[in-house]
Protein backbone atom coordinates (compact mmCIF):
# COMPACT_ATOMS: atom_id res chain seq x y z
CA UNK A 1 0.00 0.00 0.00
CA UNK A 2 2.20 2.90 1.15
CA UNK A 3 4.53 4.59 3.56
CA UNK A 4 2.65 7.34 5.37
CA UNK A 5 4.60 10.39 6.55
CA UNK A 6 3.31 12.17 9.64
CA UNK A 7 2.88 15.93 9.88
CA UNK A 8 5.56 17.33 12.23
CA UNK A 9 4.60 19.83 14.92
CA UNK A 10 4.23 23.37 13.59
CA UNK A 11 6.95 24.55 15.94
CA UNK A 12 9.44 22.01 14.57
CA UNK A 13 8.93 23.18 10.99
CA UNK A 14 9.13 26.79 12.11
CA UNK A 15 12.46 26.12 13.88
CA UNK A 16 13.99 24.64 10.72
CA UNK A 17 12.66 27.42 8.46
CA UNK A 18 14.06 30.06 10.80
CA UNK A 19 17.48 28.38 10.95
CA UNK A 20 17.66 28.09 7.14
CA UNK A 21 16.31 31.53 6.27
CA UNK A 22 18.66 33.45 3.93
CA UNK A 23 19.06 36.15 6.58
CA UNK A 24 19.89 33.70 9.37
CA UNK A 25 23.53 33.36 10.37
CA UNK A 26 24.53 29.71 10.42
CA UNK A 27 27.01 28.50 13.05
CA UNK A 28 30.36 27.36 11.62
CA UNK A 29 29.45 23.68 11.96
CA UNK A 30 26.26 24.14 9.93
CA UNK A 31 27.97 26.32 7.36
CA UNK A 32 30.56 23.58 6.88
CA UNK A 33 27.81 21.05 6.15
CA UNK A 34 26.35 23.32 3.45
CA UNK A 35 29.65 24.52 1.99
CA UNK A 36 28.93 22.79 -1.35
CA UNK A 37 25.35 24.12 -1.65
CA UNK A 38 24.81 27.23 -3.75
CA UNK A 39 21.65 28.16 -1.81
CA UNK A 40 20.09 27.24 1.49
CA UNK A 41 18.35 23.84 1.16
CA UNK A 42 14.67 23.39 1.96
CA UNK A 43 12.77 20.88 4.14
CA UNK A 44 11.58 18.00 1.97
CA UNK A 45 10.17 15.60 4.57
CA UNK A 46 10.33 14.98 8.30
CA UNK A 47 10.79 11.80 10.31
CA UNK A 48 10.02 11.51 14.03
CA UNK A 49 13.05 10.39 16.05
CA UNK A 50 12.47 7.89 18.86
CA UNK A 51 15.04 6.71 21.39
CA UNK A 52 15.03 3.19 22.80
CA UNK A 53 17.14 2.64 25.91
CA UNK A 54 17.87 -0.28 28.17
CA UNK A 55 19.58 -3.67 27.94
CA UNK A 56 16.40 -5.34 26.66
CA UNK A 57 14.70 -2.61 24.61
CA UNK A 58 11.06 -2.86 23.55
CA UNK A 59 9.44 -0.63 20.97
CA UNK A 60 6.60 0.19 23.34
CA UNK A 61 9.14 2.03 25.48
CA UNK A 62 10.54 4.23 22.70
CA UNK A 63 10.18 7.95 23.46
CA UNK A 64 9.84 10.57 20.72
CA UNK A 65 12.77 12.94 21.30
CA UNK A 66 12.54 15.14 18.21
CA UNK A 67 12.30 15.29 14.43
CA UNK A 68 14.80 14.93 11.60
CA UNK A 69 14.10 16.98 8.48
CA UNK A 70 15.71 15.83 5.24
CA UNK A 71 16.76 18.93 3.31
CA UNK A 72 16.77 19.09 -0.48
CA UNK A 73 18.51 21.54 -2.78
CA UNK A 74 16.20 24.49 -3.45
CA UNK A 75 14.53 24.94 -6.86
CA UNK A 76 15.95 27.40 -9.36
CA UNK A 77 12.94 29.66 -8.89
CA UNK A 78 10.94 30.42 -5.78
CA UNK A 79 7.85 28.32 -5.36
CA UNK A 80 4.46 29.28 -3.93
CA UNK A 81 4.22 30.66 -0.39
CA UNK A 82 4.57 28.06 2.34
CA UNK A 83 1.13 26.37 2.66
CA UNK A 84 1.64 25.59 6.33
CA UNK A 85 1.56 29.21 7.53
CA UNK A 86 4.44 28.33 9.84
CA UNK A 87 7.46 29.75 8.06
CA UNK A 88 7.31 33.49 8.73
CA UNK A 89 10.97 34.34 9.23
CA UNK A 90 13.04 37.51 9.40
CA UNK A 91 10.05 39.74 8.76
CA UNK A 92 8.91 37.91 5.62
CA UNK A 93 7.41 34.63 4.62
CA UNK A 94 9.82 32.00 3.35
CA UNK A 95 8.88 30.52 0.00
CA UNK A 96 9.65 26.87 -0.67
CA UNK A 97 8.22 23.59 -1.83
CA UNK A 98 5.48 22.06 0.34
CA UNK A 99 6.69 19.63 2.96
CA UNK A 100 5.88 16.05 1.91
CA UNK A 101 3.30 14.46 4.21
CA UNK A 102 0.88 11.61 3.73
CA UNK A 103 1.82 9.10 1.03
CA UNK A 104 5.55 8.85 0.47
CA UNK A 105 7.31 8.20 -2.83
CA UNK A 106 10.95 8.35 -3.86
CA UNK A 107 10.44 11.72 -5.54
CA UNK A 108 12.98 14.29 -4.40
CA UNK A 109 15.31 11.93 -2.54
CA UNK A 110 18.03 12.39 -5.16
CA UNK A 111 18.17 16.09 -4.18
CA UNK A 112 18.73 15.51 -0.45
CA UNK A 113 21.93 17.28 0.65
CA UNK A 114 21.66 17.48 4.45
CA UNK A 115 19.47 16.83 7.47
CA UNK A 116 18.31 19.19 10.20
CA UNK A 117 17.79 17.97 13.76
CA UNK A 118 15.01 19.43 15.90
CA UNK A 119 14.94 18.42 19.56
CA UNK A 120 12.06 18.56 22.01
CA UNK A 121 12.81 21.46 24.37
CA UNK A 122 11.13 22.65 27.55
CA UNK A 123 9.39 25.46 25.62
CA UNK A 124 8.76 23.53 22.43
CA UNK A 125 10.82 22.23 19.47
CA UNK A 126 14.34 23.67 19.19
CA UNK A 127 16.68 23.56 16.18
CA UNK A 128 19.79 21.57 17.11
CA UNK A 129 22.18 21.12 14.19
CA UNK A 130 22.71 20.13 10.56
CA UNK A 131 24.56 17.06 9.37
CA UNK A 132 25.38 15.19 6.17
CA UNK A 133 27.65 12.38 5.04
CA UNK A 134 27.45 8.56 5.13
CA UNK A 135 24.78 8.38 7.83
CA UNK A 136 22.46 10.64 5.83
CA UNK A 137 23.18 8.57 2.71
CA UNK A 138 22.23 5.44 4.64
CA UNK A 139 18.95 7.05 5.75
CA UNK A 140 18.03 7.93 2.17
CA UNK A 141 18.94 4.43 1.00
CA UNK A 142 16.76 2.89 3.72
CA UNK A 143 13.80 5.06 2.71
CA UNK A 144 14.18 3.85 -0.87
CA UNK A 145 14.31 0.26 0.40
CA UNK A 146 11.20 0.78 2.49
CA UNK A 147 9.22 2.28 -0.38
CA UNK A 148 10.19 -0.53 -2.74
CA UNK A 149 9.28 -3.08 -0.06
CA UNK A 150 5.79 -1.83 0.74
CA UNK A 151 4.77 -0.26 -2.59
CA UNK A 152 3.51 -3.52 -4.15
CA UNK A 153 2.01 -4.85 -0.90
CA UNK A 154 -1.23 -4.09 1.00
CA UNK A 155 0.74 -3.06 4.09
CA UNK A 156 0.82 0.50 5.43
CA UNK A 157 3.69 1.74 7.55
CA UNK A 158 4.77 4.98 9.19
CA UNK A 159 8.52 5.58 8.76
CA UNK A 160 10.33 6.70 11.91
CA UNK A 161 13.94 6.87 13.02
CA UNK A 162 14.91 4.74 15.98
CA UNK A 163 18.00 5.62 18.01
CA UNK A 164 19.63 2.83 20.03
CA UNK A 165 22.09 4.71 22.27
CA UNK A 166 23.40 1.62 24.07
CA UNK A 167 24.51 0.22 20.72
CA UNK A 168 25.62 3.50 19.14
CA UNK A 169 23.31 2.71 16.26
CA UNK A 170 20.10 3.75 14.56
CA UNK A 171 17.50 2.15 12.33
CA UNK A 172 14.66 3.16 10.07
CA UNK A 173 11.58 1.97 11.92
CA UNK A 174 8.57 0.99 9.80
CA UNK A 175 5.74 1.24 12.30
CA UNK A 176 2.74 -0.90 11.41
CA UNK A 177 -0.82 -0.42 12.64
CA UNK A 178 -1.28 -4.16 13.34
CA UNK A 179 0.69 -4.88 16.54
CA UNK A 180 3.78 -7.00 16.18
CA UNK A 181 4.37 -6.37 12.46
CA UNK A 182 6.88 -3.52 12.76
CA UNK A 183 10.05 -3.74 10.68
CA UNK A 184 13.52 -2.29 11.27
CA UNK A 185 16.21 -1.45 8.71
CA UNK A 186 19.56 -0.97 10.52
CA UNK A 187 21.47 2.05 9.25
CA UNK A 188 25.20 2.11 8.66
CA UNK A 189 27.23 1.74 10.80
CA UNK A 190 25.20 -1.16 12.17
CA UNK A 191 25.79 -2.88 15.52
CA UNK A 192 28.22 -5.80 15.68
CA UNK A 193 26.63 -8.95 14.23
CA UNK A 194 23.90 -7.03 12.36
CA UNK A 195 24.05 -6.24 8.64
CA UNK A 196 23.19 -2.69 7.67
CA UNK A 197 20.16 -2.41 5.38
CA UNK A 198 18.89 -5.90 6.12
CA UNK A 199 15.14 -5.61 6.64
CA UNK A 200 14.21 -7.49 9.82
CA UNK A 201 11.11 -7.92 11.97
CA UNK A 202 11.54 -5.55 14.88
CA UNK A 203 11.20 -8.32 17.46
CA UNK A 204 14.02 -10.30 15.80
CA UNK A 205 16.47 -7.42 15.66
CA UNK A 206 15.78 -6.31 19.23
CA UNK A 207 16.23 -9.87 20.44
CA UNK A 208 19.64 -9.96 18.74
CA UNK A 209 20.65 -6.69 20.34
CA UNK A 210 19.58 -7.88 23.77
CA UNK A 211 22.30 -10.56 23.54
CA UNK A 212 24.87 -8.50 21.62
CA UNK A 213 28.24 -7.67 23.17
CA UNK A 214 28.71 -4.22 24.66
CA UNK A 215 28.90 -1.51 22.03
CA UNK A 216 32.08 0.50 21.61
CA UNK A 217 31.68 4.30 21.67
CA UNK A 218 33.86 4.81 18.60
CA UNK A 219 31.02 4.38 16.09
CA UNK A 220 29.26 7.56 15.05
CA UNK A 221 25.55 7.98 14.42
CA UNK A 222 23.59 10.94 13.17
Amino acid sequence: MTLHLSQPPAGALRAVCSALAPEAALPPSAAAVLRHSADRPEPLLALPVHALRGPEPRLAGADCIGWRFLLAAGPDAAGPPCPHGDCDVAGGRAEHRPLVTGEFTEDGLEQVVAAAEVAAGADGPVFSHLHAGPYLDSTVRALRQAWQLVHPSPARYEPRLLSLPEHYASALWLHSAPPGEDLLIPLAPAPLGVAAHQVLPAAELLARLAHAPAARPTALIG
